[in-house]
């Protein structure tokens, strides 16, 4: 456990009591914590009960963000204990998640998936990197998000589903007090719009094969979109995003005053409105589209030879790429 600032030594000790407390959890789920799992109190007196540490408390605050994000208390407690755990001070932002009674839905273990480790100041793989990345931005402190979301060797696609997506996710469980000019959430989304420019920086090359990512009517366009584009930039594509309100007259223009080889359209909402994907459709049927929408929404999606339905972000991927592939083939 890395401490999260250099008085902790000169902090109070506290009782079960008020631990219990400070985490919203019952005494004896404390008690259970340090029979079971060594995460007990540290500091004891001739003749007096033992108290917690400040670092006592660290590690008991990583293991409660940890079991409300659905990973299992064994390995919570072990990742709480290993010495490269940070835990980030939290004066910007009161996260009243443990002290509130909401149900948490039970959610996919963040562990044991591949990525890359060993660049300092990465978030490190699993869950323990996603608590960090989450604490980090429940504080406003975009440099560490910036540096936990450093993409350098990484696969972005991995990139956004094992760390960028479950932190969005875990902040979207929480509720917390934030001070003015903190928003968790758009701190978050900042570092990884920054960090998805420091990884497209360099221009694709001149000629490189246009992909138009269009937004929906009405919605906000998702991070998603730019992941996806920055991916598409990784093979080879000059992938790029349209903003503002786009017509059914605008999207035709735009694809062919861009030459673009394929269209994409990503939706998050229940009921997407994609009128524009079907007046394409009907004016260039010469032009694959991908379509990736919410859970529910697969329905709305136009029926066309030339629109193709996609259900991950790796296959809309791998579609768009070989669409674009196939049509520079003479």
């Amino acid at each position: 456990m890395v401490p999260a600032g250099d008085d902790s030594a000169d902090a109070p000790a506290l009782t079960v009591a008020a631990v219990a407390r400070r985490l919203g959890v019952a005494p004896a789920t404390l008690r259970t914590w340090d029979r079971r799992y060594g995460l007990g109190p540290s500091e004891h007196s001739a003749g007096a009960h033992r108290r917690y540490t400040a670092q006592d408390l660290e590690r008991l605050l990583v293991m409660r963000r940890l079991t409300i994000d659905g990973v299992a208390p064994a390995e919570a407690a072990r990742l709480a204990q290993a010495p490269d755990t940070v835990v980030p001070p939290t004066a910007a932002s009161d996260d009243l998640t443990g002290r509130l009674p909401v149900g948490v839905p039970e959610v996919p273990a963040l562990l044991g998936v591949p990525t890359p480790a060993g660049v300092p100041g990465r978030a490190a793989p699993g869950a323990g990197g996603v608590v960090a990345l989450v604490d980090a931005a429940l504080t406003g402190r975009a440099d560490r998000c910036t540096a936990l979301l450093d993409t350098a060797g990484t696969d972005l696609t991995a990139w956004w589903s094992d760390l960028v997506q479950p932190a969005l996710a875990a902040l979207a469980r929480r509720t917390v007090v934030e001070r003015p000019g903190v928003d968790a959430r758009e701190t978050l989304l900042g570092a990884v719009l920054a960090a998805l420019r420091a990884r497209t920086a360099t221009p694709p090359p001149t000629g490189a094969p246009v992909v138009l990512l269009l937004p929906v009517p009405g919605e906000v366009r998702p991070v998603l979109a730019h992941v996806l584009a920055a991916a598409l930039v990784d093979g080879g594509v000059d992938a790029r995003l349209v903003a503002g309100p786009v017509s059914t007259r605008h999207a035709g223009e735009l694809a062919l005053m861009t030459r673009a080889r394929a269209v994409v359209t990503l939706s998050e909402s229940p009921a997407p409105d994609l009128s524009v994907v079907a007046r394409l459709a009907g004016e260039r049927t010469d032009l694959p589209q991908f379509v990736m929408v919410a859970e529910g929404a697969e329905d709305r999606v136009p029926l066309d030879r030339s629109v193709h339905r996609a259900r991950t972000l790796p296959g809309l991927l791998h579609e768009a790429l070989a669409a674009v592939a196939q049509s520079s083939v003479p």
